[in-house]
């Protein structure tokens, strides 16, 4: 009697991998255009007389429950409990990743345009590079370097045009959101030593709740809980979307996709960040694009595209 089971039972793996890599694809993708749509979001809102730590205040009161219940999931999914120092380490990221990172870029989207905001941010992965150089000798190779002098070489060309407009807004600005990618890349390179112990959705909840906390303690420490009532209706509106699907579905998006698809291939999708920031910042807010920016934006993601590759292949 034959043992091999009939064609209708057996199983191809083959369409099942197409489709995750699909999906992947489509998560990582959606997640690099929300988390750009922030700096766009930011922008609207200050046309109605906000400022970076209220409007700050309000994305982390919206974000925060769905942090909780990420918190929570993870948690029942977890059998380890954190012990003091793995919580130190915790809230230090959350610190430097979503608190003061997010920050520092409001308070610089108040002087710069939200195409070359985006543009600096995308200088996090050689920033990481040049930590992991200073902290553990990690010599960069001829492509990575290659990549930071292409990626830094477009953000400057960027940047000369803005400077061009309005030269003390522009320094100002370019070096508030630089500083932010510079906590920001510290949290990835920190992230990196502990997430293996921790896990991936557990750090990123733990980290991203503490940073809420902060974000809104800080606002109750200087002003009075009862002036975030006091805005215009567009920016409770604004504040919804930046908190739900700028901030909490990215991290969602992003963090699925790279199980599906690896983070070499979710670096190189995240390209889209940056040309959606230039369609709906041109679209809705009537910012200029001159050439100097086009060309500055090929070169960022061509620097991107280099570690992306770079990456792959190790």
């Amino acid at each position: 009697m034959s043992t091999v089971p009939p064609r209708a039972l057996r199983i191809d793996p083959a369409p099942t991998a197409r489709r995750l890599a699909l999906s992947g694809l489509a998560l990582a993708a959606i997640g690099a255009v929300a988390a750009s749509g922030k700096a766009i979001i930011v922008k609207l809102a200050y046309r109605h007389g906000i400022d970076a730590m209220s409007l700050l205040a309000l994305r982390m009161l919206v974000a925060f429950p769905f942090f909780v219940l990420m918190g929570l999931w993870a948690t029942r999914r977890s059998h380890q409990r954190l012990d003091w120092r793995q919580w130190l380490q915790v809230a230090g990221l959350g610190f430097s990743g979503y608190y003061l990172s997010s920050y520092l870029d409001f308070l610089g989207l108040a002087y710069i345009s939200a195409t070359l905001e985006r543009l600096i941010l995308y200088l996090s992965p050689t920033l990481v590079m040049l930590i992991a150089l200073v902290v553990l000798g990690q010599r960069p190779s001829r492509s990575q370097l290659l990549a930071l002098l292409v990626s830094y070489g477009g953000v400057l060309l960027a940047f000369g045009h803005d400077i061009a407009f309005d030269g003390r807004a522009t320094v100002i600005g370019s070096g508030l959101v630089f500083a932010g990618a510079l906590s920001y890349a510290i949290y990835l390179f920190g992230s990196g030593q502990v997430v293996a112990r921790i896990g991936a959705l557990r750090l990123t909840a733990y980290a991203s709740g503490i940073a809420s906390v902060l974000c809104v303690g800080q606002y109750l420490l200087t002003r009075p809980a009862g002036d975030l009532l006091g805005f215009a209706a567009p920016v409770y509106t604004l504040s919804l979307v930046n908190g739900t699907l700028c901030t909490v579905l990215p991290v969602l998006a992003i963090m699925i996709g790279v199980k599906h698809i690896g983070p070499a291939l979710a670096a190189q999708v995240s390209m889209l960040g940056p040309v959606s920031t230039i369609v709906l910042s041109v679209w809705l807010l009537g910012e200029p694009m001159g050439l100097w920016q086009s060309i500055g934006t090929l070169l960022v993601l061509a620097g991107v595209l280099l570690l992306g590759r770079g990456a792959g292949r190790r």
